[in-house]
């Protein structure tokens, strides 16, 4: 057993004795759905980046910018991060007064005359596409482990399984923000050390970027549109640009309105928590993912000749880092891929116990056995599935994500700020916007039709949804009911205004946007100056090592 195997397990382990902690306290529906509704922002933050960051972030879209794609990769984050604040204020504070316990019961309520349809709708939509979502998490993780331990895939998948699987079964919501936010410190502070790891074998900061700039195999590499040309994805970087906007609205619809995301705030324990977590989500997450596409941008200075580029980082772990910090990295990476995993083990399960097959009964520890047997229901059946389908984990995550944007996005926002809403134009624009992008991403992938770069499957999913829920309300008539509901939602709690808690949440906010301020005077010191520089300079010859594409030394 080597001494990623050991880190591995170790941490493992920590995330099951923490669960089962946590799951001691599990004693009501609440506890176990939404986590008491109590958890402070720390928690929130916690969940809501471990979450969103899988890995699809540490092997998907590192391989991606590995490959030349960097610059769009932090386009679409500067975009799609935004989405938290959005999010929050517009949709998730009112989430969070609905004091549901999913986001699906959330919107069968709000459509009150047809709001059982509307909820299997919304519940159908989550148990599809998270566990493809969960399906290639599940993925991504046992090929880190198969890859650094030399153990079967076929093992490592049932190792990365049973771990997650575990800890999420027993505790449930409350164990899975507290193992979360560990794994978020863990990460967060990983993808530093291997920046800084990477960047000290290419010459530091300053020479990486120069070097970076003039490198001739992949001209473009972290211009602003990326590497770009009859062999890259985009020929121009007009369309190259549009993908990442398109991409970046996209998900930042997700962080605003997704179940995985918009969940979180149903187990915060005021409003304010709901908006300070949002912005400081906000930063946490540009923070990673520019140490991140860096990181996996200046490979190509040591090695451009990796093949499969979802590798990148581990290749850097085991080749350019001391034994310590690489075990830490792919301690980080699966910590990445497991506070997903559980994440979206729980809201499959609960949406499936919940939302399609709901257990009436006033037994709440009854209700508890039946959320924990179908929960290991859910996970045997994605654990046979990864046994047989190839792993795909950057496009899986992107289209699976997008299904979210264009069948809820809309519904969302329109849930708040209408009334003219009808419980019918939620059904359909729930069903038109998710077999919209579903079925165009679906004919795209199979070469049936060539949609341009801005004819997104999302954006045509999404136009479905929206231009649907409009004209069907139109031919509907709103209740009395669905009227009042809405009415509630806009009522303020009263704790909820002045105090020193709102000042608080009011420096929070100003604090992101100095931060803001602070990232774009960094990209223009350390990023655009040092480009321009080696710009000038003469073109970079590359040279690809004796080692091969993917070989590990160590």
């Amino acid at each position: 057993m080597n001494a990623y195997a050991i880190g591995l397990l170790i941490s493992i382990l920590v995330y099951l004795i923490v669960g089962s902690y946590a799951g001691r306290k599990v004693k009501h529906l609440d506890d176990y759905f939404v986590a008491g509704r109590s958890a402070p922002t720390l928690l929130i933050v916690g969940t809501l980046v471990a979450s969103f960051l899988s890995t699809n972030a540490f092997l998907g879209e590192t391989g991606f910018s590995y490959q030349g794609h960097g610059p769009q990769i932090l386009i679409l984050t500067s975009i799609n991060a935004m989405g938290y604040v959005i999010g929050a204020l517009f949709f998730g504070r009112f989430l969070r007064r609905s004091e549901c316990l999913t986001v699906a019961e959330y919107f069968g309520r709000r459509f009150e005359s047809q709001g059982a349809r509307v909820q299997i709708a919304a519940g159908l939509t989550i148990i599809i596409g998270l566990s493809a979502y969960l399906l290639a998490v599940t993925q991504g993780a046992s090929l880190i482990v198969s890859e650094v331990t030399d153990i079967p895939y076929a093992v490592s998948l049932f190792v990365v399984w049973a771990g997650y699987a575990a800890f999420t079964l027993y505790s449930g919501s409350r164990g899975v923000i507290i193992t979360d936010t560990i794994m978020f410190l863990l990460f967060t502070v990983v993808a530093f050390v291997s920046l800084y790891f990477i960047i000290a074998s290419t010459g530091g900061w300053f020479a990486t970027i120069e070097a970076l700039s003039r490198f001739e195999s992949k001209p473009g590499l972290i211009s602003w549109h990326g590497y770009i040309g009859p062999e890259s994805l985009w020929e121009t970087p007009i369309e190259s640009l549009t993908w990442a906007v398109l991409m970046g609205v996209s998900w930042g619809l997700v962080v605003a309105v997704s179940p995985w995301q918009s969940s979180r705030y149903l187990m915060a324990k005021d409003e304010h928590t709901v908006i300070r977590s949002a912005c400081i989500a906000v930063a946490s997450i540009l923070a990673v993912y520019i140490a991140l596409v860096f990181g996996a941008t200046a490979v190509n200075l040591v090695n451009p000749g990796i093949e499969v580029s979802e590798r990148v980082m581990i290749w850097a772990a085991v080749n350019l880092m001391p034994t310590l910090p690489a075990v830490l990295l792919m301690t980080g990476i699966m910590a990445a891929a497991l506070s997903s995993a559980s994440t979206f083990l729980s809201l499959v399960s609960f949406s499936a116990c919940h939302d399609i097959f709901p257990h009436h009964t006033e037994d709440d520890r009854r209700h508890l056995r039946v959320s924990r047997y179908t929960m290991f229901a859910v996970g045997v059946v994605i654990l046979g599935l990864a046994f047989f389908q190839p792993p795909a984990i950057l496009w899986i995550t992107y289209f699976a994500g997008t299904l979210f944007a264009s069948s809820w996005g809309p519904l969302a926002f329109f849930s708040v700020w209408s009334d003219r809403i009808t419980a019918a134009g939620a059904f359909w624009g729930i069903v038109t916007g998710f077999l919209g992008n579903a079925v165009a991403k679906l004919l795209a992938t199979f070469e049936v039709i060539d949609l341009p770069v801005f004819l997104d499957p999302f954006v045509i999913g999404i136009s479905l949804s929206a231009v649907t829920i409009l004209l069907v309300s139109k031919m509907g008539r709103v209740t009395d009911g669905e009227r009042s509901y809405r009415a509630m939602l806009h009522q303020i709690p009263s704790g909820e205004v002045g105090g020193a808690r709102a000042r608080q949440t009011l420096q929070i906010s100003k604090m992101l946007m100095a931060t803001g301020a602070l990232m774009i005077l960094a990209m223009v010191i350390c990023y655009a100056r040092p480009y321009a520089s080696g710009q000038e300079a003469a073109p970079l010859e590359d040279s690809t090592p004796e080692t091969g594409s993917d070989d590990y030394e160590r």
